[in-house]
Parts: C-alpha cells; sequence; structure tokens
C-alpha cells in the first residue's frame, strides 16, 4: 500500500521526521507492506530543505500541501494555535488524515478539531502531543481504559526538571540554572511557557480529557510554576525525606475531578523521585490495574518523531483494516471540575520571621483560626546580632486550598513577624 505524506514544519520535530523517514522506509515496507512517501514538505525556512535533502519536494506554502489531491496524510508540526489551527482544520476539510504533536492546539480546540476530523470521515492522531517519546496518549485510550483511571501524576516538562534537579544537586539559584537551562539548549530565550507550567498545564488537560472521558481545556488547568521555588526550599525537602518536582495532577474525587499544575513534594520513594534531568515519567493509577508508569525522553527530535511516525503507522493500519480509530475517549462522562478553593492537599510553608518570643504562638493561632492543622514546624538557621531573623518551615495535615491561602493572607498581617521575600507554598504528595 503506498501512503503519501504531506509535512507541514520542519524544525527539531519536522526534521528527526524527516531523518527518521529516510532510514526506516524500506523496513516499514518489508515489515507491514507499507510505502510511505514523502510528497512534500513545508516551512519558512527554505535552509532547513536544504539541510535534510528535500529541496525537490519543499514549498512556503500549506496550501499546496493539503490541497493536493495525492497526499493521504498531513502530518502538523508548526506548533501554537493559530496557523496550525488553519492547518490542521482546512487539511480535514479536505478529507485527509492529520496527526500532530500539537498539544496547545489540542488542549484549547480539541473539541472543536476532533468533531471537524470525525465530521469528514478523517483520523486525527496525537500520541507525541504529550510525552514526546513516551507512549501515554495510546495506552490511555486503549490499554488502560478498562480499569477507572483514578490518578494521573505528571513529570511532562524537562526544562524544569532539569532545573530542579540541578538546584537541588547543586545548590544553583533560579536565575543561574535558568541561564544553563538556555545556553544547553534545554529552555527557550523566552521560558515562558515552561518554567510558569503553561506546557504541562496543556499536557495533562489532554491527558485528563482521556483518562476521565470528559473535556479538560488549558484554561481550565490550575497552574503554578517554579519562578518561587529557592534551594533553600529543595534542601529542607530532603531533610523532611522528599525532593520537589513540578508536577502535573489529575485526579478522581467524589466531588469531580481535580487537574492541576504546581510543584509538589513527592516522597523520596515514590517512583517519581528518581526521575531528574531532562527526562519526564507519568504515573497513571486504575482500579484495577493499581499504578503503572511511563518514564523516557519527553522531548527532543528522534524520540518526539518516533511517535509521530508511530502514529502514522498506525492509522495507516487501520486503513488497510477498513476500520476506525480503536474506542477510548467519547468525552460523555462530564465530570464537574473541583474548585481551586476546594482542592484539599498537604502543604510546606516557609516563612522568613523575625526570631523574638511570641511570633511563634502568634501564627499558630491563625493557623487554628483557619482549621489548617499542623503536622511538623522547624525552625532554620539561628538568628544573630546582625539579622534577627530565621526560617519557619510548617507542614501541614490535609486542608483546603481556600484555608491554606486565608492563612497566609492572615500572617501576613501579623505586625512585626514577617521579613523577606513572600512564603513559599508547596504542595505536598502523599
Amino acid at each position: 500500500m503506498t501512503v503519501k505524506i504531506g509535512l507541514v514544519g520542519t524544525g527539531t520535530v519536522g526534521g528527526g521526521c524527516i531523518e527518521l523517514l529516510k532510514k526506516h522506509t524500506a523496513d516499514y515496507k518489508s515489515r507491514y507492506g507499507l510505502d510511505l512517501q514523502l510528497a512534500r514538505v513545508c516551512s519558512k525556512e527554505p535552509a532547513q530543505a536544504e539541510e535534510h535533502s528535500v529541496a525537490d519536494i519543499f514549498t512556503e506554502e500549506y496550501t499546496d500541501i493539503v490541497n493536493d489531491p495525492e497526499i493521504d496524510i498531513v502530518i502538523e508540526l508548526v506548533g501554537g494555535t493559530t496557523i496550525a489551527k488553519k492547518i490542521v482544520c482546512e487539511a480535514l476539510e479536505a478529507g485527509k488524515h492529520v496527526v500532530t504533536a500539537n498539544k496547545a492546539l489540542l488542549a484549547t480546540y480539541g473539541e472543536e478539531i476532533e468533531a471537524l476530523a470525525a465530521k469528514n470521515g478523517c483520523k486525527l492522531y496525537y500520541e507525541a502531543s504529550v510525552g514526546g517519546g513516551i507512549p501515554i496518549i495510546g495506552p490511555l485510550k486503549h490499554s488502560l481504559n478498562a480499569s477507572e483511571i483514578t490518578s494521573i501524576l505528571g513529570i511532562v516538562n524537562g526544562t524544569t526538571n532539569y532545573m530542579l534537579t540541578r538546584m537541588a544537586s547543586d545548590g544553583m539559584d533560579y536565575d543561574d540554572v535558568l541561564a544553563e537551562a538556555q545556553a544547553k539548549g534545554y529552555a527557550e530565550a523566552d521560558p515562558t511557557a515552561d518554567v510558569d507550567g503553561l506546557d504541562a498545564a496543556a499536557k495533562i488537560a489532554i491527558m485528563a480529557s482521556i483518562a476521565f472521558n470528559t473535556r479538560v481545556t488549558i484554561d481550565q488547568v490550575a497552574c503554578e510554576g517554579i519562578r518561587s521555588i529557592t534551594p533553600a526550599d529543595l534542601a529542607a525537602a530532603k531533610d523532611m525525606g522528599y525532593c520537589v518536582k513540578l508536577l502535573a495532577v489529575a485526579n478522581r474525587t467524589d466531588a469531580g475531578i481535580e487537574v492541576r499544575v504546581h510543584p509538589a513534594m513527592v516522597p523520596v520513594d515514590h517512583p517519581l523521585a528518581t526521575v531528574d534531568g531532562v527526562f519526564n515519567a507519568i504515573y497513571v493509577v486504575g482500579d484495577f490495574i493499581g499504578p503503572t508508569m511511563y518514564f523516557g525522553q519527553g522531548a527532543g527530535s528522534d524520540p518526539t518523531a518516533s511517535a509521530v511516525i508511530g502514529d502514522v503507522l498506525e492509522l495507516v493500519g487501520h486503513i488497510q483494516a477498513g476500520t476506525g480509530a480503536l474506542p477510548g475517549n467519547t468525552y460523555t462522562d462530564n465530570l464537574p471540575l473541583v474548585s481551586t478553593d476546594d482542592l484539599v492537599t498537604r502543604a510546606y510553608i516557609r516563612f522568613q520571621v523575625v526570631e523574638r518570643p511570641g511570633v511563634l504562638a502568634a501564627m499558630s493561632a491563625v493557623f487554628a483560626k483557619h482549621e489548617v492543622s499542623v503536622h511538623s514546624v522547624i525552625q532554620r538557621g539561628v538568628g544573630t546580632e546582625e539579622a534577627d531573623t530565621v526560617e519557619l518551615v510548617y507542614v501541614t495535615h490535609s486542608a483546603r486550598e481556600a484555608d491554606l491561602r486565608a492563612t497566609l493572607d492572615d500572617i501576613a498581617k501579623l505586625e512585626n513577624v514577617l521579613v523577606g521575600p513572600e512564603p513559599t507554598l508547596i504542595r505536598v504528595i502523599k
């Protein structure tokens, strides 16, 4: 069977797809009887076409691909939610199947795009949108869907995981480790999407939608990044038997579903605690399967390209068999999202305070007022004649988010107590 592919986007992942097809097209033909032909390549960078030796099939106009009647599958790898949406929608309207790695597009317009695919009898595949080369979309749709998924915890952003790893192991501060990550190519010049958790938010929105059979969009994900995390927090976490990770979290509860991204203290004996550097991992729990974990390279040219072409092979297999995509997500459950105020977690809170009699008692009274039970409190540092300040580290029992925030607000109003930066709050994973 001959399948003609149009590729839009020749950056890191697009270039990887070109090289992967060059290397393994003969293998696909011998193994599966598939002749995958890269018929057309599009981007705004002609030099990249020269670099990958595809100048003879290169175009700068995506319409040359979506309007070509001989092209069967369009691979969209330009990213973003503007021109990428036009490419995907126009390809589907033209009756072409689409494979994409575009997490932001799916987390924002997934419902519209999937409806358009169904209307036109087309298939939409997006394994590479979450976790790079880690297979997670397929398992959530097919292998795990006999169970009720109760929880997903994901380290799904390699940039922040690298930064937190370096801060913990070498005591580097945020600014220095960000500069290093940028120099190594792990972080963009504008790191906002990574360090503020937006990249992870898009990914957990996609996973939660599939796992809970309920549409979740990126703007429904409560999101915090790592800008406020300091080496002092990481040292305190280590002393208490934890490490700090930026987690994408989705939980099924009696009240509905929780979907959020934030730094979290992970017990050192948890499988996610050993995931360091730029690696990603996704920990999924189901009622009949128990805990499972998926680990690997979450980004980069080769792993992500592998996921993209893997989608192409699966898609073509369904075409050959004359079947639709396997069932797995109908988005019909419509579970309510738990309000951020009603989220219940344990918390680590670090205050910088004046060392004097009565401070601890005053703060304890505020915790009691808001019914936030304290598990432990530790004083870090010793006041001196030059600086009579110390750090107080609280770890709470499970408490509502609204009560935790009210506690912080009221402690901030206490006279002659808080000094220095804003208190740090990090959720604690059980």
